[in-house]
């Protein structure tokens, strides 16, 4: 496997679902499949760029990241973004056999 392509799932938190942090922070989430690290990045593409696609909101170009840990670059794609807790726990159902964050 080229470690170049290397992807894994971002989660972009808004509304309801990021009430557990500032809202002025926008970030995305990840974990890396490198060393298994939480990390998070600023999100830099813009809300409406976001598309639905197989249930929720997602950005399917994604951001290429390097993890604060490792220090290894990775493609976080795609990047769901989740409203409210509903939304949490129907992500966490859809994508439980991924590496992905979950919520607290």
């Amino acid at each position: 496997m080229d470690r170049r392509n290397v992807v894994t799932v971002g989660v972009r938190r808004t509304g309801w679902a990021a009430l557990d942090r500032d809202p002025q922070q926008d970030t995305v989430e990840f974990i890396c499949p490198h060393c298994g690290a939480r990390d998070k990045k600023n999100a830099r593409r813009e809300r409406a760029l976001y598309h639905f696609t197989d249930g929720f909101l997602q950005d399917l170009q994604g951001e290429v990241t390097q993890c604060h840990s490792c220090k290894q670059s990775l493609r976080v794609v795609p990047i769901v973004m989740l409203h409210d807790q509903d939304e949490t726990r129907r992500f966490e159902a859809v994508f439980s056999d991924e590496q992905l964050v979950t919520s607290n």
